[in-house]
């Protein structure tokens, strides 16, 4: 006699296994959802080569971290991506800063070209 045993629906259950990891379960997605699922995430396939070693790196610090390796690369490529871009913005305000300080004192006049003052005579 077999029982049909409900598992209550939590992430520790689906994270044990007891949500249907086996491939009795799983059913393929209809159409084209790797390309719906891509444009929903503004993601794009690209082609790139890597060391070996420096991939290894990467697995092993996901692992560490318990998510994959891949996700983990989007990680840090955005975050070095969003740090150059503030440091690229602040570098180009300091300049623009610098080059108004610099009009400023090339539009007051030099101190040869001020009026001469008059002396009180007492």
């Amino acid at each position: 006699m077999s029982r049909n045993l409900k598992v209550p629906a939590s992430d520790e259950a689906w994270e044990r296994g007891q949500l249907g990891r086996d491939e009795a379960f799983a059913k393929r997605a209809e159409g084209d959802i790797e390309n719906v699922v891509d444009e929903a995430l503004e993601l794009q396939l690209i082609s790139i080569r890597l060391q070996k070693s420096l991939i290894d790196d990467f697995k092993y610090i996901a692992t560490l971290n318990g998510i994959g390796y891949q996700p983990l690369m989007r990680q840090v490529l955005k975050r070095f991506a969003d740090s150059e871009k503030k440091r690229i913005l602040k570098e180009k305000a300091d300049e623009i800063r610098a080059a108004r300080a610099n009009e400023g004192k090339r539009e007051a006049p030099a101190p040869s070209e001020r009026a001469p003052r008059h002396r009180k005579v007492a």
